[in-house]
């Protein structure tokens, strides 16, 4: 039986010396390949038995409500943070442990990385891609070290990462500037990458923001 009890208490501040929590961005549709939701079923399971707290975006529809529901099922510890005009449209889980509704989509995220103390992104749309690019900003520009993980389901991020590597090319991506993430593409390596990283990096935002990056 995990111990979640490292996770709960990490839950307000997202740092530390250990990985706790982990904000997981997806889709709030299942997607069209039935691996999308069998990737998200078996990362809810593994982050609960890791007693590894989810944070994520509070609904209970699409790639979202699966990992939730599979975290719960597993015992393990869910937070929710929805912006109070998606409570209907994103039907809110009201079995997670913890649901903080909040005016907006910006504070949202604001919550999303405070209480994490790493990111995962699963297949998704626009909003997925959204909140991932704004935390590999944030760390490139020296904002946090928190480690920031692809979950690269049959292929999916690859146009992604190949538009990334074209950027670099073409000198929108300068040396020193570089965007720190990690790709897996199968679920059972996330959770070993990431405290790899976690350790590594030491996890914890960056206080001395680096002006000369602007």
């Amino acid at each position: 039986m995990p111990d979640h009890d490292a996770a709960r208490e990490g839950l307000p501040n997202g740092g530390g010396s250990a990985l706790r929590n982990v904000c997981v961005y997806c889709g709030s549709s299942p997607g069209a390949d039935p691996a999308f939701a069998k990737a998200a079923e078996e990362l809810g399971r593994l982050l609960a038995e890791a007693g590894l707290g989810l944070v994520y975006g509070g609904g209970d529809v699409g790639l979202m409500g699966i990992t939730a529901r599979s975290v719960l099922r597993h015992g393990g510890h869910v937070t929710g943070i929805i912006p109070d005009f998606l409570r209907r449209r994103e039907n809110m889980l009201d079995a997670a442990q913890e649901t903080i509704i909040v005016p907006d989509m910006h504070t949202r995220k604001q919550l999303m990385f405070d209480r994490s103390d790493a990111f995962v992104a699963l297949p998704g749309g626009v909003g997925t891609l959204e909140e991932l690019v704004e935390q590999m900003t944030w760390s490139q520009l020296g904002r946090h070290t928190k480690p920031i993980l692809l979950l690269d389901v049959n292929g999916f991020w690859r146009p992604l990462i190949d538009l990334l590597a074209h950027m670099r090319l073409n000198g929108f991506i300068r040396a020193g500037l570089e965007l720190n993430y990690g790709v897996a593409e199968k679920v059972e390596d996330l959770i070993p990458m990431m405290e790899a990283s976690y350790r590594r990096r030491g996890g914890q935002e960056n206080a001395a923001f680096i002006e000369e990056h602007f």
